[in-house]
């Protein structure tokens, strides 16, 4: 209040900036749980779980002969990994701090900061997660052998892109229609069970069932990611510029309406939250 300011450059500025998210994204993964290790821990055994659910559900249905030549269990966590990480990104950015929150009452705090450090923040601890499960499976079952690396992590980053894209959408809408948001991201989230086709392999699919599968963003980037991981697979039905262009479309559209919410804040609305 009291405080002359002063110019900053704009590497200062940038640097201010990078720092301030890089305290909010701790502070973001930390409010899960206090003990980091336990916090990590528990995201692990999310994904150990759904990829034993799935690995039994194959068994059981027969469904086995339908996955890619190779690696079982590594066809299941290609599925599984980006789905997680699409769906905890969108989550998190849904659930970050709004423009009357408490937090944005201290002055260098924003919403840009609190929405970075909450993508951040999932990024981080799905990967982290990703390469545990991955090094353990390695160490403990079998040698995993990676077809392409590189493109594989592309996906997955892809995959986070797209997620932060859809949650920025609802995170628009959310001061508006706190009730229709909630709703919204929950059926989306649950839709992503099979929308998101982790569990069928698109080359194999008819075309009068692709067709309910094509418009979603992870589909192609779990496919794409197997097309990566296996070198006998090759995916035609599926691109990696599709979820891309419709991911930044989505940025674009969700960081006018948070730009447009921000402007119009209201103190009530963290009372509706």
């Amino acid at each position: 209040m009291f405080q002359t300011p002063t110019p900053r450059t704009g590497m200062g500025s940038g640097i201010r900036l990078a720092t301030l998210i890089y305290h909010s994204t701790v502070r973001q993964i930390r409010k899960s749980h206090g003990n980091a290790v336990i916090g990590l821990l528990l995201n692990m055994m999310q994904t150990i779980i759904l990829v034993i659910a799935f690995y039994f559900m194959f068994a059981v249905l027969g469904l086995r002969s339908n996955a890619i030549r190779g690696d079982f269990l590594l066809y299941i966590m290609t599925g599984i990994f980006l789905f997680m990480t699409h769906t905890k990104t969108m989550g998190a950015v849904v659930g970050s701090e709004g423009p009357a929150s408490a937090m944005m009452k201290h002055a260098p705090m924003n919403t840009i900061i609190s929405i970075s450090a909450a993508a951040l923040g999932a990024l981080y601890i799905q990967v982290l997660s990703m390469v545990v499960v991955l090094f353990i499976y390695h160490v403990a079952w079998e040698p995993i052998s990676i077809y392409d690396p590189i493109g594989c992590l592309a996906m997955v980053l892809l995959s986070w892109f797209s997620g932060l894209a859809v949650g920025m959408v609802f995170l628009a809408i959310k001061p508006w229609a706190p009730g229709f948001t909630a709703i919204a991201s929950s059926i989306y989230s649950r839709a992503n069970m099979i929308a998101s086709g982790k569990m069928f392999v698109a080359n194999t699919m008819p075309g009068y069932i692709l067709a309910f599968f094509t418009w979603n963003p992870l589909f192609h980037t779990i496919d794409q990611s197997r097309g990566f991981a296996f070198i006998n697979y090759n995916p035609h039905f599926s691109s990696p510029w599709y979820p891309l262009y419709l991911s930044i479309g989505l940025m674009m559209i969700g960081l006018m309406g948070e730009f447009f919410t921000r402007k119009r804040a209201s103190i009530s609305w963290e009372a509706k939250r």
